[in-house]
């Protein structure tokens, strides 16, 4: 783990002739005879997109090199024409120097047929960050994952099989990393059997490495002044011999799905399912969604910054972004959801811990629109209260209502999920190929093609090995009047949301080994000590433990703290395996069919949403939203193969 690349942005300029230029590469980034056009002629008509993606689930286009946007507007735009056409477009490119949304709406404006795609993009450009940023789009239809960075380093971390290659970065001569015969391999090896490729380059370099990678290139007439360009066609024999994938789940077409729990990792995983297809039943024990630990009235959802931008830091700070995108959609669809973005403040405890805040932010360059450091005089200001210390202040980060988001996403596909409440899930067995639900009489509850376990700590009736760890976690309520009104929300040893429908909520505590249920006088002097902490004006003196109102839920970590999402490990046949102790984690025997998302702890809000998309997604077989090696992070069987390699 390294600390995180600085995202360079693009700088706006143009030639002579007005087209977009890169200084920093000395090269244009579309033909003078027209971009849109170029786009059309070169990647869409080279790779006969029109006539090969009819009929199928999803298709997959991977491309070097977003630039203005304009290959994947054009591609969106003639999907959306087309008669024939995937049910599901994805659109994976990897960028070093993206634009900031600013320079791109300027650039789009030469394109007014494009306005409408180009908003709906504009609308969701996430902050340049480095790594994996998971866009969907056109009502969900259309995912587009721009990954930012350096493509040499970050091209072997994504998990994509493409059905098209669109090879457009700046000339071989002015940007030959992007050629390179090593770049020209990953790439390769993340090609379906079937896949084509066309760029407008025919250098001689290129042509010679394509035919190393098991590609039948051809020439084709070029686009305006270049009057040839290459097309290819991955030769399905020498690709599967050569292709090294290995996927998070072999790929499933929509059926049925039973998810166990309806906590905002249930729900969150229900509906991504159902944006693809699938009949999904959620069985919960309680009388409701949301009635364990995404019951609380109110948290907070932000990232979580660390010097050496470890892997939680990369997932946290993924998921978020993904989160708030999809909690805008959920409040344009008028679906209840309760969240405000009104910005948080983390401060920092003493001057100590202040100083490192600001090395942090300084050390990871991260863009402003994001995180950034505030002294206390501009975290007062921003807060309306003052405040004794500065810190991290994440401006597109705020509170956030988890009983109302998990009745937002079950509202989404209402014909598609189905909640039935009052049912005890004991065990999930597999019958002939189908997943069953049981209760502790061994009657069947349901059963479907495929089963999710969601169901926090009740996973370790599956699997009583997993190492995961029940925490009491408890909230306190303190109507508006009581505590200062402020504008952002504030955390640190602690938390406080702005007012809630009258009542802030604050907390929580950190109980290990604790099953009460109730609320505790002494859980709400805890509480009192982390609102004094944030806020020292407050008088805790006026609040009485003995009768203030509060909730407890029950968090479900695992040892690393991070959640464990994806296809569940199959422990017997493992550690029958005489060959185990060699294993890869991707060679780890599976439960068919059997996956989980659980382990969310603290932050489910914030995980649930992006993690579910990743699970869908790899059962789908579609591209994943995260780099490899955070997908490997999360993947439950790495307990399994961390234990097998301690002995």
């Amino acid at each position: 783990m390294s600390v995180a690349t600085v995202i360079v942005p693009a700088v706006l300029a143009f030639n002579e002739e007005g087209v977009p230029l890169s200084a920093t590469y000395d090269d244009v980034y579309h033909s003078a005879d027209g971009g849109l056009e170029q786009a059309r002629h070169v990647f869409i008509g080279g790779n006969r997109l029109l006539e090969r993606w009819g009929g199928r689930e999803h298709f997959t286009v991977l491309e070097t090199g977003f630039g203005l946007g304009l290959n994947f507007l054009a591609t969106w735009q003639a999907w959306r024409r087309s008669e024939q056409r995937c049910q599901r477009l994805h659109f994976v490119s990897l960028e070093k120097h993206p634009f900031t949304r600013a320079d791109l709406a300027r650039l789009h404006q030469a394109w007014p047929e494009l306005a409408e795609l180009s908003a709906e993009l504009l609308d969701n450009w996430p902050p340049l960050t480095t790594g994996a940023h998971r866009l969907l789009l056109d009502q969900g239809q259309v995912s587009l994952t721009l990954v930012f960075g350096d493509a040499c380093d970050l091209l072997p971390k994504v998990v994509v099989n493409a059905n098209a290659l669109f090879l457009d970065g700046f000339a071989p001569s002015k940007n030959p990393d992007l050629w390179s015969p090593e770049l020209i391999r990953a790439l390769s090896r993340r090609c379906a059997p079937d896949a084509t490729l066309a760029t407008w380059s025919i250098a001689s370099s290129l042509r010679s490495t394509l035919s190393k990678e098991a590609w039948q290139w051809e020439r084709q007439p070029g686009f305006g002044r270049k009057p040839e360009m290459l097309t290819g066609q991955r030769h399905p024999a020498a690709a599967l011999a050569q292709r090294k994938r290995v996927p998070l789940a072999q790929p499933r077409s929509a059926g049925t799905a039973l998810v166990v729990g309806a906590g905002v990792a249930g729900c969150a995983t229900a509906e991504r399912l159902a944006a693809r297809g699938w009949q999904v039943q959620i069985l919960e024990r309680r009388e409701g969604p949301a009635r364990e630990a995404s019951g609380n009235p109110a948290g907070l959802m932000h990232p979580a910054l660390s010097r050496d931008d470890n892997f939680m830091s990369r997932i946290t700070r993924a998921c978020a972004l993904y989160g708030a995108r999809l909690f805008q959609a959920l409040e344009r669809e008028a679906l209840g959801l309760q969240w405000s973005p009104c910005g948080i403040l983390q401060l920092a405890r003493d001057e100590e811990q202040d100083a490192q805040q600001k090395e942090t932010i300084e050390a990871l360059g991260l863009p402003a629109d994001f995180a950034r450091y505030v002294s206390a005089t501009e975290a007062s200001e921003l807060a309306g209260v003052p405040l004794s210390q500065g810190g991290w202040y994440y401006p597109g980060s705020g509170w956030l209502s988890p009983p109302t988001l998990c009745q937002a996403l079950l509202d989404r596909w209402p014909a598609r999920i189905h909640l039935k409440t009052g049912v005890d899930v004991a065990e999930l067995r597999q019958e002939n190929g189908h997943w069953q639900a049981v209760d502790a009489a061994g009657r069947v509850l349901a059963g479907a093609d495929i089963a999710i376990l969601a169901s926090a700590i009740d996973i370790l009736r599956q699997d009583p090995e997993l190492p995961l760890t029940s925490i009491r976690g408890q909230v306190s309520l303190a109507p508006a009047e009581q505590v200062p009104p402020i504008r952002a929300a504030l955390c640190g040893n602690g938390y406080l949301t702005p007012a809630v429908a009258g009542q802030h909520c604050f907390g929580a505590t950190f109980d290990f080994g604790d099953n009460d249920p109730l609320p505790r006088p002494d859980g709400h002097r805890t509480n009192l000590g982390h609102l004094q902490a944030l806020l020292p004006q407050v008088d805790i003196g006026t609040f009485d433990p003995e009768r203030m109102q509060g909730r407890v839920g029950f968090r479900t970590a695992s040892h690393d703290r991070l959640p464990l999402v994806g296809p569940f490990p199959d422990r017997q046949a493992f550690l029958a395996d005489p060959l185990r102790r060699e294993a890869q984690l991707g060679e780890i025997p599976r439960q068919n069919g059997l996956y989980c998302l659980t382990g969310l702890g603290s932050r489910g809000m914030v995980w649930a949403p992006l993690v579910a998309e990743l699970l869908a997604a790899g059962i789908s077989g579609e591209p994943l939203p995260l780099e490899r090696e955070l997908v490997d992070a999360l993947d439950p069987a790495r307990f399994l193969l961390r234990d097998q390699r301690k002995g």
